[in-house]
């Protein structure tokens, strides 16, 4: 009912930057908060990385603040990451998340490798 679809990632040097992109398309459900979660290799669980509102209230990381930013543009369903200053700990599988309709149900994309190596 919700799909999202996810773009960038790849390898980048340390130091390096880095964008993710996530569209949203629903013919049902209207959108609520959008962000990015990540999965590192050999971890379990996924990470909060940053999310935003459909308002702009964000909320990030402590291990991302002043590095990575979100932004969102709501006619389009968008929600982007630009990442700066990546380290090799940010290598992970980002997951593209969004909360959508009346029950504001958890979507997610189907994820994208961001390799932070030398």
């Amino acid at each position: 009912q919700v799909q999202l679809v996810e773009s960038g990632g790849g390898l980048v040097q340390p130091g390096g930057s880095l964008g993710l992109s996530c569209a949203a398309s629903s013919s049902k459900f209207m959108i609520n908060d959008m962000g990015w979660h990540r999965q590192a290799p050999g971890k379990q669980q996924r990470e909060l990385v940053a999310s935003m509102s459909k308002g702009g209230s964000t909320n990030y990381a402590d291990s991302v603040k002043g590095r990575f930013t979100i932004s969102r543009d709501n006619d389009k369903n968008t929600v982007y990451l630009q990442m700066n200053g990546l380290r090799p700990e940010d290598t992970a599988v980002y997951y593209c998340n969004a909360h959508a309709g009346p029950a504001d149900l958890p979507y997610w994309g189907r994820g994208t490798l961001v390799t932070v190596s030398s």
